[in-house]
């Protein structure tokens, strides 16, 4: 098989494998938590997207690795690890702790979208070679960041259930 092969059925198999897992052992999980509490769970997984400087590093990625896509993949990554550290050193101030929630779940998810585009646009499956030993980033780290950046905007996003406002409703009427 060709690297180019290779690589796309590593990262295809990685998304199985990570929905698999995701949905068997960590979706049921989060779902018994409560909304801040998931959030939190989900932010400290993308506390460590600073790893992601390794793209940086001379003799950790292959010298051919392209420029476009090392430097992007590095400071977004380092950019969402950030946002996601400061949203749980800001667990104690509601209003901060969900704005930082958004932000590094925005500046991740477009960092991931980015980063396949240039991806593509390079041609990296055939250069994956180059990924040296931050091979398995893509692979295995990618899919796990992408599905949790999906589930907490879906959470994010999605109406509260009818129990709330009728509670509210009641609390107001009394």
């Amino acid at each position: 098989m060709s690297p180019q092969t290779l690589f796309q059925l590593h990262l295809a198999l990685g998304y199985v494998a990570c929905l698999l897992c995701f949905r068997a052992y960590f979706l049921p999980r989060l779902k018994s938590m409560e909304p801040m509490e998931a959030q939190r769970l989900i932010a400290t997984v993308h506390s460590f997207r600073f790893f992601g400087l390794v793209f940086l590093l001379p003799g950790v990625v292959g010298p051919n690795l392209p420029a476009s896509f090392a430097t992007f993949a590095a400071y977004g990554d380092f950019a969402t690890g950030i946002l996601a550290i400061l949203a749980l050193l800001a667990v104690r101030v509601r209003p901060l702790f969900w704005f930082f929630v958004v932000a590094f779940n925005l500046v991740g998810i477009v960092d991931l979208i980015v980063d396949y585009y240039h991806a593509v646009r390079i041609g990296l499956p055939a250069l994956a070679g180059q990924l040296g030993s931050t091979y398995a980033i893509p692979i295995l780290y990618v899919p796990m960041l992408m599905i949790t950046h999906l589930v907490a905007f879906y959470w994010l996003l999605r109406p509260q259930s009818s129990a709330a406002p009728v509670l509210i409703g009641h609390a107001t009427e009394s």
